[in-house]
């Protein structure tokens, strides 16, 4: 009997584990990590002064790279037109082939273990390397938001803000694992955020919406837990630069990392225990409906040969200019040869262009200012960090001011970008420890723009083909970075070394490396990226008065409808008749 028992007990718990497993919580969980391990881009700052070192770059070829970067990570595109037609498993093993190619190369160029790589061919490492993170953001971004659609901005704060505190995160890591060596972080980089996509690539899928009347008091205790999260880093941040750490000490915050990151498993498992003891507890009540006229075969045939119709003319060229209203499904083609989506690209080449540039050139920056090695690497774990905070920021505070007071989400996107212009004026006129203050509001705005962005195009066009709108809606960044930083701040910055080299009687040939010390080498690049900023948020601003009639209006009806629909159609699905109780 004991044995009987035990074993129906053990089965129990293992058809409990696979609910899990297979939840709409547990995927949310598997998101956090995919996307922890996802953000290796803004990692640049600290092993890009190692790429230079070892290849011999100058900061023009540096910042070609970066572009190419910034290009990879952005132009996602062929992500999104992939998970149109294959399931989600296939977009995530496709992005974590490709983390692990790319980066594994570039370890092993900087590390000599293969001949120096042409510029090209490096720029191609990276591009790969980088663009595997829009597979990641495809596979359980979009994923969630569909799964989700009700509570957007609160899920797409939280995931763009896990991406914004992988920075440091992974330094974390690599501080345990391999210690202070830049050369290794390359090859954390490369096989960590492909084993995570690996190890979870079958629990994120697109489920059935179902909206839970505590769905915004569970996320809220994601966002706990990952503030804590964020604090933690912080402090490690500073306490690592204040006290030399030993390698036992790294392991020990490495492994406080780790145990806060799986904190929202635990969450995830007590949602799960709900929906799954509301699943086995037997009714108390059973409702008994008359049955449902059965609809006729021609009826289901004529209904579906006009959607079939509908479908087929919606997809094609013929309707591209009659668009539908704001907020109903455009076709690709529809959504980007309209007005709206032309204002985003232009204000997002604007802000986002300028954004990359400073995070990609805050080393240099630091080092130009005279700046020690170990307080350069805190301004990047600061704008990491305070980029998370901007994350989540804009995803809670824009659905709170959304829904409760029918603020626009693109005068939030103004705002930010306003904000972003101060931190490039504190760079541009330095003072004393205003590098500090200008990483926390670079990393913040930046952090900002991206949910915003997401969430913006979600709602203007609708959730149809968001996996491939939403990649293109950031093409527009790396454009901009390309335009900033290469042409712009890169040229610049060795311009003013070149004379600097003039002054002490040297030529560019006797140096191997063009470095440029004072604070005239930046000064003149964030003039022009904070008026660049300010006209990015002038044209932002421009999308606020297309749009402020339709945020007025409830954009989340319809997803509200159809889960009534649906509840509606099981309830109908029963053939009873009257109401009895079973007890």
């Amino acid at each position: 009997m004991g044995a009987s028992s035990g074993s129906a007990v053990g089965t129990e718990w293992f058809r409990f584990a696979v609910h899990v497993l297979h939840g709409r919580w547990f995927s949310v969980f598997a998101s956090f990590l995919i996307m922890a391990g996802a953000g290796a881009t803004y990692l640049f700052g600290i092993y890009s002064k190692q790429i230079k070192s070892s290849l011999g770059y100058d900061q023009s070829t540096l910042n070609l790279l970066s572009f190419f970067k910034d290009l990879g990570a952005n132009v996602g595109v062929l992500s999104g037109l992939i998970a149109e037609v294959t399931p989600t498993w296939f977009v995530l093993l496709i992005g974590s082939a490709m983390n692990f190619a790319g980066y594994f190369m570039i370890w092993l160029a900087v590390t000599g273990k293969i001949a120096k790589p042409r510029v090209w061919q490096m720029c191609v490492y990276i591009c790969i390397g980088a663009n595997s993170q829009n597979f990641a953001n495809t596979g359980a971004l979009v994923t969630c938001v569909k799964n989700f659609p009700e509570s957007r901005g609160v899920m797409l704060g939280l995931l763009k803000g896990f991406v914004g505190l992988s920075g440091a995160i992974m330094t974390q890591l690599y501080l345990a694992i391999y210690g202070n060596d830049s050369t290794s972080l390359i090859l954390l980089i490369a096989w960590l955020p492909a084993a995570l996509s690996v190890v979870f690539v079958y629990t994120i899928r697109t489920m059935k919406v179902v909206r839970q009347p505590n769905e915004l008091r569970v996320f809220y205790h994601f966002l706990y837990v990952s503030i804590l999260l964020a604090l933690f880093l912080m402090a490690m941040n500073i306490a690592q630069k204040q006290v030399p750490f030993s390698h036992a000490a790294y392991a020990g915050s490495a492994t406080v990392v780790c145990v806060l990151l799986f904190l929202p498993l635990l969450i995830a498992m007590r949602e799960e225990l709900v929906i799954w003891n509301q699943k086995i507890q037997p009714p108390t009540e059973l409702t008994i409906e008359k049955p449902q006229p059965i609809q006729s075969k021609q009826e289901e045939t004529e209904q579906a040969e006009k959607a079939a119709k509908s479908s087929t003319t919606t997809a094609c060229f013929a309707n591209i200019c009659d668009k539908p209203a704001r907020g109903e499904d455009y076709t690709i083609l529809q959504a980007l040869l309209s007005a709206d989506m032309l204002i985003l690209f232009v204000a997002t080449l604007c802000g986002l262009g300028s954004s990359l540039t400073a995070v990609d050139n805050l080393g240099q920056i630091g080092e130009s200012l005279g700046y020690p090695t170990r307080t350069v690497s805190s301004f990047v774990s600061l704008l990491s960090i305070w980029n998370y905070f901007g994350r989540v920021f804009s995803g809670f505070v824009s659905e709170i001011l959304l829904v409760k007071y029918k603020v626009p989400r693109p005068l939030i996107m103004t705002l930010i970008l306003l904000l972003s212009c101060i931190g490039y004026l504190l760079i541009a006129f330095p003072a004393p420890g205003s590098v500090y203050v200008a990483s926390v509001i670079i990393g913040f705005s930046f952090g900002a723009q991206l949910p915003l962005l997401f969430a913006i195009i979600s709602e203007l066009f609708g959730l149809k083909y968001y996996s491939t709108l939403f990649n293109c809606g950031q093409i527009a960044s790396p454009l901009g970075s390309y335009i900033l930083n290469v042409r712009v701040t890169g040229m610049l910055y060795d311009r003013q070394a070149l004379k600097e080299l003039a002054k002490k009687g040297m030529s560019r040939s006797s140096v191997k490396e063009l470095t440029c010390i004072g604070t005239q080498c930046y000064r003149l690049p964030f003039i022009i990226l904070a008026s660049v900023t300010f006209f990015g948020a002038l044209v932002s601003y421009v999308l606020v008065m297309r749009t402020r009639e339709f945020y007025k209006g409830d954009i989340y009806k319809k997803f509200r409808d159809n889960v009534d629909a649906d509840q509606k159609d099981v309830a109908l699905s029963n053939p009873v008749t009257e109401k009895r109780s079973t007890g």
